[in-house]
């Protein structure tokens, strides 16, 4: 019995009732336990974060993938779950301390990690919620957390192995640090930003009376960052540069500190570029630390001339002045409350007074030479994206993975196959980073996360166990053990993903949480526990007991993985090093890397900017069948989506066609199907859109296994809203519809045998009643499988349409994917394929004229093809009908004005004469012509000029080619209209 739809379609009414739903019945996660398995993991989002428009595309791309899926029959996982976010955690518990005149530093390091965890128990995991929203159909039952306690011994083991084989190691490099958190960050989490800076110039004067050919007593040297002289340990010129060859090897004497320090021979240095002599600060920058140790200068012995905090310390050698120590590197008005020099300010103003600084020549505005102390300069900067301040580069001791050495099967996987990469043209960008691959620094500054399993003793030799007691036992009885205060990059145990959530290592380590023997929380220094990071977690959903073996013996390697570009290296390669590290194999078959959601110009979405998009709010408003489509529809592989709410919109109109297609339905007592094959069809119209799923079917297949969202999209899209909603129902309606009066026009289409259903009153009620029977059957069989097909895009408004078809036995989600196997007449869906020709040619003609759509016209066809002919002679009222064409004569059209139409290799003469003014029509026709042909020819010069296209926003510059395009479509269109007249 079918459930009366209601007029209008409401988003809101039904996405909380059917999620809760497909929740609490088990929907995502269905007993097949000996179904083929398909396994995806999402991105663990940080436990801190919220649902943004990157995550919307991400998490609905894959659950597409996974519902599609499981409608297959596969014993379909969608690993589901949170990661820590060491420092993104940290911060919003401390900013919450702070609020409160509070800091971190007022608590030991367990009391504050109680606290975060306190605060994830209250708050954190916002994001889930939203995601339900969105209808991701994630296994919950089984959500994890990068903290959890199976998870963390999974982390801890990884470390250990790696150490033991000499992949993880602690050497002191340069890092990525942030002096407002205090701590190294990774490459990802800094962003370059261009602010107004200036270039110094400084003379550094030779030592022991050495000049150069020139005469010349000092070298000239540039930079950015004067402050760092106080560090300087050499300077390199380029080799092949005859200006300094007789003075390499020989030394300068570093101005304010005396330093005595030599002139090397380096590539890095670039004749072209300013003098082509470079000052080389090791200690703090990443280019002069390998010019450093190419120098052979060790790592232990560059100096180091600031604290944590970015404030001058002394160096090693004891010779930075002491007016400099503590100043801050540069000088920051805001926060040193008057203007106090920072050690920026006053090396330059030392160099200065010295004598040592060179001035920069300009000119001003009226044409006067001037002199400045620097040339003004936008410079590239490093910042931390959390911290909002200016990333040092800092000497110091830190763990690190060799990561050159993990890299290696990964890039031997990818190129043989064994894993691809779509687009295949991401596969160049890793290949590059791949193989030149720096040391993974892995250690982070923080108190909440995996802390490093690594015990030092009192000369400082490090040992690294699952515990302290293994530890103890490493370092022998009574030797006093101090354990590392630093955790691990997240990224480390992200890594993990696709094997540590299936139960990794299982009964090969420690015991998974919940089960008898598994570890606890510590309870302060010194505890044995292997999670000996964290306080307890509050939050639970622990793998279930005896199940992680099966898990990942069935669900790895996981089949598909989905993930944004922007993390190909610091998440989808490392989850390749650990997966065959670890497991000896790939983590995944196939990865799928999609592009950003960019704002409808084109530009990145940025706070600043104030052009982000909320999904949520999108969802209010369209609802989240909607708001997926579009993500799907959009997502065309390689290219970026812009956000376009009016596309969004338009989905959902999508969605109020397939309600009111269905509400249609009902009413004329078409409700569900009971079967999956497709009914047997007599009518030319049933067999037509049996064939139309099949064929949809098979696009859709095709499309989903190449993973073309886009035209998956498309596909089910244009079947519903073309084949199904607008041509089908509309065949069919004589069929539906009561018996007209004699003489009426209520002709069906034909039927494959070649006997048209007569318009006739005494007709036998008998043959009516199986007409309206058989199709009644097909359209519930057709709207089914509809549903099912559209049911991954649009999860929410099918299932309600579904059970509102009528009573079933299951759900949507868990129904069967379409296998039409049907053999339907190529006369009669040839027959209904050049009807529909005919009459969307006939109404774009009238549209392009100005004719009423409801007037009749005549027409003449002058030699018909078979399957005209026997159209025209079966249901000529069905050509009246839909085309409005009547008479339609077989033979010459009558001399004088004209418009053609063409069906397939048929084409028919339609008179206009008294049907609209024609002098007129031609006139009105020429005059739009006239102004496209115009405005595309302007158009044409504006983005033919390369000024134009170059210096012009990308936004206007896309505006241009978009009007372009429609001009062009314009004067075609108009021209054929022209055409149409004679």
């Amino acid at each position: 019995m079918t459930t009366e739809l209601a007029t209008t379609f409401d988003p809101a009414a039904i996405e909380a009732k059917w999620y809760a739903h497909w929740e609490e019945t088990g929907a995502f996660r269905p007993e097949r336990p000996d179904a083929e398995p398909y396994t995806i993991v999402n991105p663990p989002p940080n436990v801190t974060g919220s649902l943004h428009i990157g995550h919307a595309l991400d998490n609905t791309l894959q659950d597409i993938v996974i519902r599609y899926e499981r409608l297959r029959g596969k014993d379909a996982l969608w690993v589901v779950g949170m990661d820590h976010a060491g420092i993104a955690t940290q911060m919003v518990v401390e900013r919450q301390l702070e609020a409160r005149q509070d800091k971190r530093t007022n608590y030991s390091r367990e009391e504050f990690v109680q606290k975060v965890w306190d605060w994830k128990a209250e708050s954190g995991g916002q994001i889930t919620r939203q995601l339900r929203r969105l209808g991701c159909s994630m296994d919950w039952s089984r959500e994890q957390f990068t903290m959890d306690e199976h998870f963390s011994n999974a982390v801890l083991k990884v470390f250990v192995d790696l150490y033991n084989k000499g992949l993880i190691y602690r050497d002191k490099r340069l890092v990525n640090w942030d002096p407002k958190l205090k701590t190294a960050i990774s490459d990802l989490e800094v962003e370059q930003q261009t602010v107004a800076g200036s270039f110094w110039h400084f003379k550094y004067p030779l030592a022991d009376g050495a000049t150069l050919d020139s005469g010349q007593v000092y070298i000239e040297v540039a930079t950015t960052r004067p402050e760092t002289m106080l560090a300087d340990m050499a300077v390199a010129v380029h080799p092949s540069d005859e200006r300094y060859a007789s003075v390499v090897g020989k030394h300068i004497i570093l101005p304010l500190t005396g330093r005595r320090i030599p002139i090397v021979a380096d590539e890095h240095a670039d004749p072209e570029l300013g003098s082509g002599a470079v000052k080389i600060t090791p200690g703090h920058d990443f280019n002069d630390f390998e010019v450093g140790k190419r120098a052979g200068i060790a790592a232990g012995e560059m100096l180091n001339m600031l604290d944590a905090e970015a404030n001058v310390c002394q160096t090693a050698d004891g010779l930075v002045p002491a007016e400099f120590i503590g100043l801050h590197r540069f000088k920051r008005a805001s926060e040193n409350g008057g203007g106090v020099d920072g050690a920026r300010e006053l090396v330059v103003q030392r160099m200065k007074e010295a004598g040592f600084l060179i001035p920069h020549i300009t000119k001003n505005k009226a044409g006067e030479e001037i002199e400045l102390d620097a040339e003004p300069r936008q410079i590239a900067t490093p910042f931390g994206d959390r911290g909002g301040v200016v990333i040092e580069p800092w000497l110091t001791d830190q763990w690190y993975v060799d990561a050159a050495e993990l890299a290696k099967k990964p890039i031997e996987a990818v190129r043989s196959g064994e894993v691809e990469i779509v687009p295949k043209t991401w596969e160049k960008t890793f290949f590059n980073w791949m193989e030149n691959i720096q040391p993974w620094c892995v250690s982070r500054q923080l108190w909440w996360g995996h802390r490093i399993p690594a015990w030092y003793d009192a000369d400082g030799n490090a040992y690294v166990a699952m515990s302290e007691e293994e530890a103890q036992a490493l370092a022998g009885v009574g030797v006093a053990l101090t354990r590392d205060e630093d955790v691990l990059d997240t990224w480390f145990s992200s890594a993990l993903w696709p094997f540590a959530t299936l139960g990794w290592p299982g009964e090969n380590s420690s015991p998974l949480a919940g089960e008898e023997g598994g570890a606890s929380a510590p309870e302060g220094e010194g505890s044995t526990t292997p999670v000996a990071a964290c306080a307890a977690d509050p939050s639970p959903n622990p793998l279930p007991q005896g199940e992680g073996a099966s898990l990942l013996e069935k669900h790895y390697p996981n089949s598909l993985l989905i993930s944004g570009f922007d993390i190909l290296f610091f998440w989808d390669a490392r989850m390749l090093m650990a997966g065959y590290f670890n497991m000896g194999e790939r983590p995944w078959d196939k990865l799928y890397l999609h592009g950003l959601v960019r704002a409808a110009d084109g530009s990145k979405m940025s706070k600043s900017k104030g052009n982000v998009v909320d999904p949520l709010g999108l969802i209010d408003q369209y609802g989240a069948d909607a708001l997926r489509f579009f993500m799907a529809a959009m997502e065309s592989q390689g290219r970026d989506i812009k956000m376009d709410e009016r596309r969004v919109e338009g989905y959902r109109n999508f969605a109020t066609k397939l309600w009111n297609a269905t509400r249609f339905c009902q009413a004329n007592g078409i409700g569900k199907s009971n079967t999956v094959k497709a009914p047997a069809a007599r009518l030319a119209a049933n067999q037509w859109i049996i064939g139309e799923v099949q064929q949809t079917v098979e696009a859709l297949d095709a499309a989903m296994a190449d993973l073309r969202f886009d035209a998956a999209a498309n596909t089910i899209y244009q079947f519903t809203w073309s084949r199904f909603c607008d041509w089908y129902l509309e065949l069919i309606k004589p069929v539906l519809s009561p018996l007209p009066p004699a003489g009426g026009a209520g002709g069906g289409p034909e039927t494959s045998d070649g006997d048209t259903p007569s318009p006739n009153p005494s007709r036998e009620r008998e043959g009516d009643w199986s007409a309206i029977q058989e199709t009644r059957e097909v359209a519930g069989w057709a709207l089914d499988q509809i549903l099912v097909m559209l049911h991954p895009f649009m999860p929410f408004i099918t299932e309600e349409l579904w059970h509102a078809q009528g009573e079933r036995n299951h759900d949507l989600i868990l129904a069967k994917w379409p296998d039409p196997r049907a053999e339907v007449s190529k006369e009669a869906t040839d027959a209904i394929d050049w009807t529909i020709a005919l009459t969307t040619a006939t109404r774009g003609a009238r549209n392009e004229l100005g004719i009423s759509p409801g007037e009749k016209l005549a027409a003449f066809v002058a030699n018909p093809s078979p399957v005209a002919s026997r159209v025209l002679d079966r249901s000529s009222a069905a050509i009246e009908r839909l085309a409005r064409l009547t008479p339609v004569t077989i033979g010459e059209a009558p001399a004088g004005a004209a418009m053609q139409v063409t069906a397939g290799e048929d084409v028919f003469v339609i008179p206009l004469e008294g049907v609209i003014d024609i002098e007129a029509e031609r006139a009105r026709l020429t005059k739009a012509l006239t102004a496209s042909q115009k405005e595309a020819a302007s158009l044409e010069g504006r983005l033919g000029n390369a000024s134009f296209v170059e210096r012009a926003k990308p936004e206007a510059v896309e505006k241009a080619r978009e009007d372009l395009a429609h001009h062009q479509g314009e004067v075609t269109r108009l021209t054929g209209a022209l055409e149409r007249l004679g």
